[in-house]
């Protein structure tokens, strides 16, 4: 029986996660799944949020090493009460602790300074912590393979990420960030690093590398797919095929100034989404 307080929980989760693409996608989830994703995903948008904040980057580090001492805690049996729920989910799905840190590391990564021009290897490993890390949760509770399920989260998790940093390359350096790796910036020509400079420039080729690695990214997540059990991988498919529409949506807007603001749009998303849920 589910008592009150986990359904009250779980209401405040979901909550946490509309009006959102991933919302849509996991509310075709069976109930205990789609619990399960919703408190992953406000596990994540919490520790997002102190990365994000205005805090003094000690201020942030203390409360990022708080998260990190209450997820120790949950997997010693001695949960705090803000995370009271987690036991049942992490035992019933098998959700391991090293992906929960990493999930934090990820989030140390920008609470430190911000990111500005990383190199390839230091973008992919903030891509593996920020994103697969979180597929790697989720492809459990999808109930995936473990060797597949890794690999799918690995794959989509980058393509998301990749997306992402290409959506929101002006919102980013709105506030002192660039995500574009310093040798995608040489590659276009641009050598500075200067989030306020970068994006006065015309970025037509210093995304290229960029869209290229997505793209692999994304046929190596369908191939994966292709090949696992169409109902385990519902969720997944719509917010590859919702992620890959929008880099389709960037490319042909294409990156020289100006660049207007892309979303996809509700019949767009409607469409995927009746598409790919019900089969």
């Amino acid at each position: 029986m589910t008592s009150t307080t986990e359904t009250s929980q779980a209401q405040t989760n979901q909550a946490s996660a509309s009006p959102s693409s991933f919302y849509a996608a996991m509310r075709i989830l069976p109930s205990a799944q789609r619990d399960a994703m919703f408190l992953i995903y406000s596990f994540c948008r919490q520790v997002d949020d102190i990365a994000d904040s205005a805090l003094p980057p000690e201020r942030k580090r203390q409360e990022l090493q708080q998260w990190r001492k209450d997820i120790d805690a949950v997997y010693t049996g001695k949960p705090p009460s803000r995370l009271a729920e987690y036991p049942v989910t992490i035992k019933r799905f098998d959700l391991q602790r090293e992906d929960f840190l990493a999930i934090i590391d990820g989030m140390e990564m920008d609470a430190a300074e911000d990111i500005r021009g990383p190199d390839w290897a230091t973008l992919d490993l903030y891509c593996d912590r920020v994103a697969s890390a979180v597929g790697r949760l989720s492809v459990n509770v999808f109930g995936l393979a473990r060797k597949d399920g890794v690999a799918l989260a690995h794959h989509l998790g980058r393509a998301l990420q990749l997306t992402n940093i290409l959506r929101d390359i002006d919102e980013d350096a709105s506030i002192g960030r660039l995500y574009l790796p310093r040798e995608a910036l040489s590659f276009g020509g641009i050598s500075t690093t200067d989030p306020s400079a970068v994006v006065e420039a015309d970025l037509t080729k210093a995304c290229e590398p960029v869209i290229a690695r997505a793209r692999q990214h994304y046929q190596e997540a369908q191939q994966i797919m292709s090949r696992s059990s169409r109902k385990l991988v519902r969720a997944p498919r719509i917010m590859g095929k919702y992620y890959g529409r929008i880099l389709d949506l960037l490319i042909a807007r294409g990156f020289a100034m100006p660049r207007a603001p892309v979303r996809l749009g509700k019949l767009a998303r409607l469409s995927i989404l009746l598409r790919y849920a019900f089969v």
